[in-house]
């Protein structure tokens, strides 16, 4: 399935042929609630971006006619979150992958602000949206001979503790690291003495979540993993999420139409029930992912976060001199 197109005009006055989706990634490449905001609200008030094919480096034109849901990334957007208001105004529905991990003590994202101080700003984005539209990430889980399982899961309880009424799903994933040259490169350059993952040490880690998670009572589910681990209680996630855009956006019809979902109502004789009618698995993602399909707006090498394992940036001087490039060009149609 691809997009629809129609042409736009351009700042200069000029046509372009653009995209026009109706599900915004943004992003799984950047960081855009963090230290691209105003940028991300100077588009949209435009109605349209730039992107760069990151494969081919061909660029293509993104329209925001048809959007009707926007899924953020981010580790910490306190920068985003005074925009709130605009937000509400703007964009028809959106939600947060909030990824808070914690890895201080190692300095493995560098430029990352304290878990506490990101565990408030978690709490303060769920009282403002609701818990189910800021899903939690711990993504993602390394393992090294001192950051073992158990000194893993303690930091995971430390956080669980403090979210389990801010929101109502844990993401997780076990940090990929023979498939992702990137990820393996940058931790070797950074002497992180990481461990692989096995089979049973996932089984182990997963089991003994499913413990913790007797007393928080989240929706647990990993992330882009091929290992089964329902007995558990764990299931594999959809990041980009037709069935929790089912839950939170009912009320779009044009949403709902997208998605292919016809909603049957409760009535004296019936719960009612929801049924798809259309398969939209993005297949521009790895075979494990489960997400639907989305446009993704983000540019690769432009995370300043500095996180040691990063996929989505070649170095970290790289990422720091384009996003010097953009502060000096924050109005810019792209990124970078």
């Amino acid at each position: 399935m691809q997009w629809k197109k129609e042409t736009i005009i351009l700042e200069d006055g000029t046509k372009a042929e653009a995209q026009t989706p109706v599900i915004i990634s943004a992003s799984r490449a950047t960081d855009i609630p963090a230290f691209y905001a105003e940028w991300f609200i100077k588009r949209w008030e435009d109605g349209y971006l730039k992107w760069t094919n990151p494969f081919n480096g061909q660029p293509l034109y993104v329209s925001f006619k048809n959007v009707r849901c926007v899924v953020f990334w981010s580790k910490n957007p306190r920068a985003m979150m005074k925009h709130l208001d605009w937000l509400d105004e703007h964009i028809p529905n959106y939600y947060f992958q909030f990824s808070l991990n914690d890895y201080d003590k190692e300095g493995y994202e560098g430029k990352i602000s304290s878990v506490e101080s990101r565990i408030k700003t978690f709490k303060e984005l769920s009282q403002r949206l609701g818990k189910k539209r800021v899903v939690w990430r711990f993504d993602p889980l390394i393992l090294t001979q001192e950051l073992d399982i158990e000194e893993l899961l303690r930091r995971v309880k430390y956080i669980g503790d403090e979210l389990h009424e801010y929101t109502a799903k844990l993401v997780f994933s076990f940090v990929d690291i023979s498939i992702y040259k990137k990820v393996q490169s940058n931790l070797n350059k950074e002497h992180v003495p990481y461990i692989e993952w096995t089979q049973p040490l996932m089984n182990t880690f997963a089991k003994r979540l499913s413990e913790l998670n007797k007393k928080w009572g989240l929706e647990l589910a990993t992330c882009t993993e091929k290992i089964d681990l329902d007995t558990y209680g764990i299931s594999h996630n959809k990041c980009i999420d037709d069935d929790l855009m089912v839950d939170l956006f009912s009320h779009d019809k044009e949403l709902m139409e997208f998605l292919g979902v016809e909603i049957e109502p409760a009535d004296l004789f019936s719960d009612g029930k929801v049924v798809k009618t259309k398969k939209l698995k993005d297949k521009g993602q790895r075979e494990d992912c489960g997400c639907i399909m989305s446009k993704d707006i983000g540019a690769y090498n432009t995370c300043p976060h500095e996180c040691n394992y990063c996929y989505a940036n070649a170095s970290k001087e790289l990422a720091k001199r384009n996003y010097q490039k953009y502060l000096e060009n924050p109005n810019s149609e792209s990124i970078i």
